[in-house]
């Protein structure tokens, strides 16, 4: 690979708190390849666009430090059909050669476009690298790390071990696929790396390229997120593979449960605990017809205790 293009997308609707601090973190990459940013924001009403055109011009007016070979900046604000959409269309545009999407309250870590490109210069036949990620809360502090495992097509049914912010793939395996699925609006990148890993070799770069902000109303932090993010996981892993694991099936009624228990009645958790086994039980065999020896075998004390552990309390002990 010689001098390459990456192209970064970042979707955005309304993040003006932090979308600064995400262009900084794009704009300032150093090493050895071009850069081909695009902002696609949703038609924001916060101080989003201001900031948006704040860097257009810092660039236009020579006024930025860029450290790569060179940068291209652009950016559209309209209404879209959602991030999947907003995100395929910004690809539709690309000019590089590595895609790679950034949301607008994430960062890069220094340096991580130039490790990709070490590694994919190193590594020609992978279509898709991934790297380590930190949690970081809203005021940008470091507060976990990601669970990160080397590639396993199997394991990835279980746990999503990849984050998408620490994610690059080839042009070429992103069309093979066919973009990302707009029916999709919380396990599109893990449909993504799935539906790649069927044509293409994956692998984890073992380096921190970027950073997973942690706030309120995040898709994976407020309950009602939790729920819609918990089954859209479980139709994609039952579609790939035939098969639902049971800690897909436990997160999904896990968290039914608790949408559905009268508020005086959340704090019992033993209470939606053993409810959630229940219809977990339940959602097993009607989607999985029999029992796997797997499956029994992941009934185990280490297992158990995280049931009664919030997902959050889980990751940040990594």
């Amino acid at each position: 690979m010689n001098t390459p293009t990456f192209s970064i997308i970042t979707p955005s609707y309304n993040q003006g708190q932090f979308i600064e601090e995400t262009i900084k973190s794009v704009l300032s990459q150093e090493g050895d390849f071009y850069l081909d940013y695009i902002i696609m924001d949703g038609g924001s009403t916060d101080n989003s666009v201001e900031i948006i055109k704040k860097y257009e011009k810092l660039l236009k007016e020579d006024k930025w430090p860029i450290k790569c070979r060179g940068i291209e900046y652009r950016w559209a604000s309209e209404k879209d059909r959602g991030q999947s959409d907003a995100i395929n269309k910004g690809f539709e545009m690309a000019k590089g050669s590595i895609f790679a999407w950034l949301n607008s309250d994430d960062t890069y870590m220094p340096s991580a476009i130039s490790k990709v490109v070490d590694y994919f210069n190193l590594n020609f036949d992978i279509g898709m690298v991934y790297g380590k990620t930190y949690y970081i809360d809203e005021a940008s502090n470091i507060i976990g790390k990601y669970p990160t495992e080397p590639f396993d097509y199997e394991r990835l049914a279980e746990f999503t071990f990849i984050t998408q912010s620490s994610t690059f793939f080839k042009k070429e395996v992103y069309f093979a696929v066919g973009g990302l699925n707009l029916n999709l609006h919380y396990s599109m990148d893990y449909d993504l790396w799935i539906q790649i890993a069927k044509i293409s070799k994956i692998e984890c770069l073992p380096a921190f390229l970027s950073t997973y902000r942690l706030q309120k109303e995040s898709k994976t932090v407020s309950d009602i997120h939790a729920l819609k993010f918990q089954e859209e996981q479980l139709r994609t892993v039952f579609k790939h593979y035939k098969w639902a694991p049971p800690n897909r099936i436990y997160g999904y009624c896990y968290h039914l449960v608790r949408h559905k228990t009268p508020g005086l009645l959340l704090k019992y958790k033993i209470l939606i605990i053993a409810l959630a086994l229940i219809v977990s039980l339940i959602t097993y065999m009607r989607l999985n017809k029999r029992i796997k020896l797997k499956d029994i075998k992941a009934i185990n004390q280490t297992n158990i205790n995280k049931l009664f552990k919030d997902w959050k309390d889980i990751y940040l002990e990594y």
